[in-house]
C-alpha cells in the first residue's frame, strides 16, 4: 500500500476532476476495489452535455442481497437496451463536436461487449481514457477495504453527483454552451470530444 498520495473510486467516464486529481497524484494513487457499492454514484453513471443541459446516463447494476456488495461484484443488468441508449446519447451530443470521430470507434466496442462486473467494465473504460490523455499510470488497487486513511487524499467520497464541487475549472469550448453556457466537471469524454489531445494540457 502507498504511504502517500490518494486513494480514487472506480467510476464510469468520471468527472474532468477525478482525472485532474489523478493526474496530480500520479504515480501516487490506488483505485479503490473493496468499498460496498454506495447508490446514486458516479461509479455507475457519468454527465454529458445535451442540447437541453447535463444529462445522466445510468449504468443499471442488478439488484444485489440485503448483503451490502463490495464494488467489485457489483453486476451489470442488461434488461434493457441501455448500451443502444448511452450509445445513442453520446453520438447525439457530441457528434458536432471537434474530435468525436477521432475517439469513436474505440469507444464504441464498449457499447457493444457485454461485460459482466462493473468494476471490470469501468477499468477498462478508465484504462482506454487514460491512453487517449496520454497519461501514462500504473493503476493499483486497494487490497482491503480501509474506512479512512490519514496519510492519503481521499476522494471516495468528495467527488460526487450530489456534492457541489470546490474543484476550480477554466471554461474549455462546449458544443451547446451557446444555449446553458459553460457545465464544469462534466464526464472526461466532454473534455476529449471538445479538446481532443489538448486534454492533457487543459488538466
Amino acid at each position: 500500500m502507498i504511504e502517500k498520495g490518494a486513494v480514487l473510486p472506480m467510476f464510469y467516464l468520471p468527472p474532468v476532476e477525478y482525472f485532474a486529481q489523478l493526474n496530480k497524484y500520479n504515480p501516487d494513487f490506488v483505485i479503490e476495489k473493496y468499498e460496498h457499492f454506495p447508490k446514486q454514484t458516479y461509479r455507475n453513471r457519468a454527465n454529458i452535455y445535451s442540447p437541453d443541459g447535463t444529462l445522466t446516463l445510468v449504468v443499471p447494476v442488478v439488484k444485489g442481497s440485503k448483503v451490502h456488495t463490495p464494488v467489485k461484484d457489483v453486476k451489470i443488468s442488461y434488461d434493457f437496451q441501455w448500451q443502444r441508449l448511452h450509445w445513442m446519447s453520446l453520438q447525439g451530443c457530441y457528434r458536432r463536436s471537434a474530435y468525436f470521430e477521432y475517439y469513436e470507434d474505440e469507444f464504441a466496442l464498449f457499447y457493444e461487449k457485454k461485460e459482466t462486473f462493473l468494476f471490470d467494465y469501468n477499468d477498462q473504460l478508465l484504462q482506454l481514457t487514460l491512453k487517449l490523455l496520454k497519461i501514462k499510470a500504473t493503476v493499483n488497487y486497494t487490497e482491503s477495504y480501509e474506512a479512512e486513511y490519514s496519510a492519503l487524499a481521499d476522494f471516495r467520497q468528495t467527488i460526487h453527483p450530489k456534492k457541489e464541487s470546490g474543484f476550480q475549472q477554466k471554461p474549455y469550448f462546449q458544443v451547446f454552451e451557446e444555449r446553458h453556457g459553460f457545465i464544469k466537471n462534466l464526464s472526461i469524454v466532454d473534455l476529449l470530444f471538445n479538446q481532443g489531445p489538448q486534454s492533457i494540457n487543459y488538466l
